[in-house]
């Protein structure tokens, strides 16, 4: 079961590698359920780190629809990310109806490569999760999905994950996420039987 923090500072990280987490996924404006964390941060975390770190590309707070120069700036960040290192990104696209934008996701996606992808939950906003995953599955750079299911936590999403994880099937990698704490991970676990999962406090309290 691979365990992944998320977290906005380098001692955030630092905390979750020594708690027993196997990757990261770095953001800043948790507030704002995370936005690209700056270069300064990313590099040093990576430097300081010896499990994976992802990094999210999500240029403001707010819906998930973006003008043609956030997906620009977007690009911008990923190519940044590429050139320090960084394994995996984080993103994701909607249009005016909350289904997936395929054309825009391609298109960041095919731009991260040879990183991986993981579409993050702004899957949760559309109408019919499950039939928007199967457009992900278009995606071939898209090798993950964050999601809890269309609900606020991994727990009440559990049935829809169950689903998704089976509409996954090995060409996507469906991580349960919402309020899963060290406290509750292998209830939730053996209730929804994913191969990883996701959390702010997933090793414990980091600071």
């Amino acid at each position: 079961m691979i365990k992944e923090a998320c977290v906005e500072t380098l001692g955030e990280a630092l905390s979750a590698e020594l708690n027993g987490a196997d990757r990261i996924e770095l953001c800043s404006r948790l507030d704002l359920d995370g936005l690209t964390p700056d270069t300064d941060l990313i590099q040093k975390t990576i430097s300081s780190l010896s499990i994976l770190v992802k990094a999210m590309i999500r240029p403001r707070g707010g819906n998930f629809v973006y003008t043609e120069n956030e997906l620009i700036s977007m690009e911008s960040e990923i190519d940044q990310c590429k050139l320090m290192g960084v394994t995996e990104v984080v993103l994701g696209v909607l249009n005016q109806q909350n289904k997936i934008n395929v054309e825009a996701t391609a298109r960041l996606s095919k731009r991260a490569h040879p990183m991986k992808v993981t579409f993050h939950k702004a899957i949760d906003e559309s109408p019919n999760i499950l039939f928007e995953l199967e457009k992900l599955k278009s995606i071939p750079e898209v090798t993950s999905v964050l999601t809890s299911g269309g609900h606020t936590t991994a727990e009440d999403g559990k049935d829809v994950l169950i689903k998704m994880i089976q509409i996954a099937k090995d060409q996507l990698t469906i991580i349960p996420a919402g309020r899963i704490t060290n406290q509750n991970l292998q209830k939730i676990h053996e209730s929804i039987g994913a191969s990883e999962y996701h959390g702010r406090r997933i090793v414990g309290k980091l600071s």
